[in-house]
C-alpha cells in the first residue's frame, strides 16, 4: 500500500517537474489566423484596400466657411488596389460608394460631436462620385491595377454653422466589372 502511494507521488512529481520545464523554455507563442472570402471577379482585392482609414486632419471650421477657400478642406487621396486581374472578358470597372447621406447633394454624412460639414468622395480626376452613383469606368489591364480617390470635408452652405469636434463617416464600396 505504502509502495503505491510513493508510486504516485513520484509520478505526480516526474510530471509536475516536468510540466515546470517546459514552461521554462517556452519562449514565446501565438497564433495566426487567416481570413478573406473568394469572389466572382477579374480582380482580386489587395487586402490593405478592404478596410482601410483615411485621416482627413484637423481641419480648421473657419477653411470649411463658403466665403473662404470654397468651403473645403485639402483633399486627401487614398486608393482601392486590385491584383491578378485576368480582363479577358471584363475589361473596366466602376467603383460605387455608399452611406450615411451629408447635407450637400451626393456627400456622406458625418456623425460626431463636429457639425456642419460633408465629406466629398472625387475619382483621380477631381470629379465627384456622388453616393450611390457609379464611378466613371476604369479601363483594367492584365496584372496589378489601381483606383485612385480623394476626399475632402465641405462646409454645408452659407448658412451652416460649423461646430467644432471629432467626426467619422463611413463608405463602403462596391466593384462592378463590365
Amino acid at each position: 500500500m505504502n509502495f503505491n502511494k510513493l508510486a504516485i507521488a513520484s509520478a505526480m512529481g516526474f510530471m509536475l517537474a516536468t510540466s515546470m520545464a517546459n514552461a521554462a523554455t517556452d519562449q514565446g507563442h501565438g497564433k495566426v489566423t487567416f481570413t478573406g472570402s473568394i469572389i466572382d471577379a477579374p480582380c482580386s482585392i489587395n487586402p490593405d484596400s478592404i478596410d482601410q482609414t483615411v485621416n482627413l486632419g484637423q481641419v480648421s471650421n473657419v477653411a470649411l466657411k463658403a466665403s473662404s477657400n470654397s468651403g473645403t478642406s485639402v483633399p486627401r487621396n487614398f486608393e482601392i488596389k486590385l491584383e491578378n486581374c485576368d480582363v479577358a472578358t471584363l475589361k473596366t470597372v466602376k467603383t460605387t460608394f455608399t452611406g450615411a447621406d451629408g447635407v450637400i447633394d451626393g456627400s456622406l454624412g458625418i456623425t460626431g460631436t463636429a457639425k456642419g460639414a460633408s465629406i466629398i468622395l472625387t475619382n483621380g480626376d477631381g470629379d465627384q462620385i456622388k453616393l450611390g452613383e457609379a464611378s466613371a469606368a476604369h479601363t483594367l489591364q492584365n496584372g496589378n491595377n489601381t483606383l485612385l480617390f480623394s476626399a475632402y470635408l465641405q462646409g454645408d452652405g452659407a448658412e451652416a454653422v460649423i461646430t467644432p469636434g471629432d467626426f467619422t463617416a463611413v463608405a463602403d464600396f462596391t466593384l462592378a466589372y463590365q
